[in-house]
């Protein structure tokens, strides 16, 4: 756990530090990147989703370390998402780049409700933590519907 926290706090450095337009050597690096931040919040968020449908034991601890991870991770990937990646990303509708106001719009939604599941993490209260989770999970669903074709 500790390298995967360590990944993640050099990672947010990085994107702190890197313009939001942030600069790939590839087109390749630039998909491969947010395929893995999307990959590591996917499995973050899945933690969460085993507790609040009882499937492992709800633990308010790894509850908000996973909530907190998932919020990281949810700024991540997006600029990543470059024009320059279009012909090379089989499972992004093109509407992500024909719409980008409303693509921005699903990616900054889902840096909120990230937040606020981080909030409902905090309170160790698992009916709080299941509300926030189907939020946030309604704004994954959301843009997945819209723009990924997988």
């Amino acid at each position: 756990m500790k390298a995967i926290l360590s990944l993640a706090m050099a990672a947010t450095l990085t994107a702190t530090a890197a313009p939001a337009t942030a600069q790939f050597a590839k087109a390749e690096d630039a998909v491969r990147y947010r395929q893995g931040a999307l990959a590591v919040l996917a499995q973050h968020f899945t933690r969460i989703g085993a507790m609040v449908r009882g499937r492992t034991p709800y633990d308010p601890r790894v509850a908000v370390e996973n909530a907190e991870m998932v919020a990281t991770m949810a700024r991540l990937p997006w600029p990543a998402f470059g024009p320059e990646t279009e012909k090379i990303s089989h499972s992004v509708k093109p509407e992500a780049w024909s719409e980008p106001a409303r693509f921005r719009e699903q990616h900054e939604k889902l840096a909120a409700e990230s937040v606020k599941l981080v909030a409902a993490a905090r309170t160790n209260n698992l009916d709080n933590l299941k509300a926030a989770f189907a939020s946030t999970a309604s704004t994954c669903k959301s843009c997945h519907d819209a723009y990924r074709t997988n």
